[in-house]
């Protein structure tokens, strides 16, 4: 196959919005909530080749509305190609609601009546396209209605034409071709001539079909999967991959013998299992992209077993799919980890190679201070009810230097919602790096300042980084050391379950010993405690031991997204020092700094000596100045 082609593989098929109901053990009629991911089959292994390297494309239509545009972003966000993915104006996107009762019963309901992907034409896509491609990999279910079959057999005619691989997961839901009640999308197997019939008439124009024993037997018209396949065989060369759920797979490239272990066989991973929804499409992006690159059966089997087997222990489907990095990760340690769900290390990986915006520099402004403000309201003798003023302020000052500065792709606030709550809101969406605090202000040993953090992160939208600052000193009491200790470990973890990424503050108490050496003894102190924040706010350092912190973080955690200094209220010319202590190095990506550029003109204004205009143009001028400084770095 020609690798120099733009795309290894367009997709094209189901795509929808998945609504996957999160009290797990409840019916679903009982779900109180639900978490929305992309979804659909030819989505998913959209999705999941993207992430396990290969240049994918998603050939399909969306809705013009939320949720259409939600897969677009999260499909662009892994790198697929959306430039086929269409806008339709009169169809809404596909949804999916499931819910997780036991390990065997999975209900799901599927809204696609006249839904936008089910509305593909012939005209929605050109033979250049096509033939632009290694691979065309479809799925059944576009089989099942004459207008997306009639664009089915154009595209298998466009490849077959122009040297392209065609591959089909047979993907067979009864619900879809109209043989079970509307509810019922949960029942996986019903015999039907019909459907049979209509898949029989197109396998000869596949090289691969790729199926679960259920699949191969509509497929092969006979409940034993060996006679189906032999069926089959009377009918294409293609080559077939039979899916074995725990037992692994089974591929054959020519006659079918007797038995299915004669095939190519290739044993399953063993894990424990949470949802099989989904496993099917990582299974078909890990063979794709060992079947892609020419790395053999036995090789790509290996890809497609531990893809599978790692999404049915994880909540969703294309969230839950491993990334490249994740699965050779396992791959290369695969004997010594006979719970790749346990392993502590894929978990990390996991959360970690799946992040979405990269941040190669910020420039933050830091107002989430609360008692701060508190103090100036009262030396002001104002009322604390203007603080939520002062902060849409600050964050028009951040704004409108962000426009003038040219920080697009380095903007980015830490705000309370305590005070800033609208602040939040209004940023939220921006494309910001925003950051919000947990801690109560002053906290030793660390309190959380609203309770409980699990129930916390419910309410808070993915983008939001959880900031948690703690007043650390390695030689704390051996008390106070484990309480504080806990509470990190309790927010990290929440983290980890939640999604959010964690910016961990660490401050040493003024009344103790500080300097350089025991802030890197902080950090090696989390990390072996196993706590990988995302990112560290911490205090300039002399030059030398950034080198210090730099190799640390480097060794513990290469994915730490980096560090963010924090200013204390200090000087702009001591701020500048700091900053070109971390000039070169790579860690450091920017700064997070507050009262030193609006202390003083809040203040004035609250005092009534500034107005709004004056005191966001101080700060303005202030925040220009320190991002000259931090540019300027030597």
């Amino acid at each position: 196959m020609d690798k120099q082609k733009k795309f290894d593989v367009i997709c094209m098929g189901r795509i929808a919005v998945d609504l996957y109901g999160q009290q797990i053990g409840s019916c679903l009629e009982d779900m109180s909530s639900f978490a929305k991911y992309l979804g659909g089959s030819s989505g998913n292994v959209a999705y999941g080749t993207a992430i396990q390297g290969l240049k994918s494309s998603m050939l399909a239509r969306v809705g013009d509305e939320h949720m259409g545009r939600f897969i677009r972003e999260e499909l662009q966000r892994i790198g697929c190609d959306t430039s086929h993915l269409i806008t339709d104006k009169e169809r809404l996107t596909a949804l999916v609601i499931l819910g997780i009762k036991d390990k065997d019963t999975f209900p799901l309901i599927f809204y696609r009546d006249n839904c936008a992907d089910m509305a593909i034409t012939s005209t929605d896509f050109s033979e250049e396209y096509i033939a632009s491609a290694r691979c065309l990999a479809i799925t059944g279910t576009h089989l099942s209605h004459p207008k997306t079959r009639a664009a089915v057999l154009t595209a298998l005619e466009y490849a077959k034409r122009n040297g392209v691989k065609t591959a089909i997961d047979i993907d067979y839901r009864p619900v879809l071709w109209g043989l079970t009640s509307l509810g019922d999308g949960e029942t996986r197997f019903i015999e039907s001539d019909k459907v049979t019939k209509e898949l029989q008439e197109v396998l000869s124009l596949f090289d691969l079909i790729v199926g679960t024993e259920e699949e191969f037997h509509i497929a092969g018209g006979s409940t034993d999967t060996i006679q189906a396949l032999k069926n089959i065989r009377q009918l294409t060369d293609a080559e077939l991959v039979c899916k074995r759920g725990s037992f692994g797979c089974s591929v054959f490239t020519g006659a079918i013998p007797e038995t299915l272990d004669e095939g190519i066989t290739v044993k399953g991973v063993r894990v424990e299992v949470l949802n099989v929804l989904g496993a099917g499409d990582a299974f078909m992006s890990g063979l794709l992209r060992g079947y892609l690159n020419g790395e053999g059966w036995e090789k790509a089997a290996a890809y497609a077993n531990a893809c599978g087997a790692l999404v049915v222990s994880r909540h969703g489907c294309s969230p839950a799919m491993p990334s490249k990095i994740e699965l050779d990760n396992y791959l290369e340690r695969a004997t010594a980890v006979p719970r790749p769900d346990l392993d502590p290390m894929l978990n990390h990986l996991h959360r970690v190679t799946t992040r979405g915006t990269q941040w190669e520099e910020l420039c933050v402004m830091a107002f989430d201070h609360r008692i701060q403000f508190v103090d100036m309201a009262r030396a002001a003798d104002v009322d604390i009810s203007c603080i939520p003023y002062l902060k849409k302020l600050i964050f028009r000052a951040s704004r409108e230097v962000a426009e003038e500065a040219g920080l697009q792709g380095k903007a980015g606030l830490l705000c309370d919602s305590t005070f800033g709550q609208d602040v939040l809101n209004d940023v939220t969406g921006r494309g910001w790096w925003i950051a919000r605090p947990i801690e109560l202000p002053a906290s030793r040993p660390l309190c959380l300042e609203h309770g409980n953090i699990g129930s916390q992160l419910v309410s808070w939208p993915k983008e939001h980084i959880v900031k948690c600052l703690v007043f650390f000193h390695p030689e704390d009491s051996h008390p106070l050391r484990l309480e504080q200790e806990k509470t990190v470990q309790e927010v990290y973890s929440a983290c980890c379950q939640s999604g959010h990424e964690l910016l961990l503050e660490v401050i040493l108490p003024a009344d103790m010993e500080r300097n350089d050496e025991l802030y890197l003894r902080a950090i090696q102190r989390f990390y072996n405690l196993g706590i990988k924040p995302d990112w560290w706010k911490l205090p300039p350092l002399q030059s030398e031991n950034w080198d210090e912190v730099q190799s640390l973080i480097q060794k513990r955690d290469p994915y730490c997204r980096g560090v963010v200094l924090l200013g204390l209220d200090a000087p702009q010319a001591e701020l500048q020092a700091g900053f070109n202590a971390a000039a070169g190095k790579s860690i450091v990506k920017g700064f997070a700094v507050g009262r030193t550029l609006f202390g003083k003109p809040s203040i004035a204004w609250m005092k009534g000596e500034l107005d709004d205009d004056v005191l966001v143009q101080t700060i303005k001028a202030n925040y220009h100045n320190l991002i000259a400084l931090w540019r300027q770095r030597k």
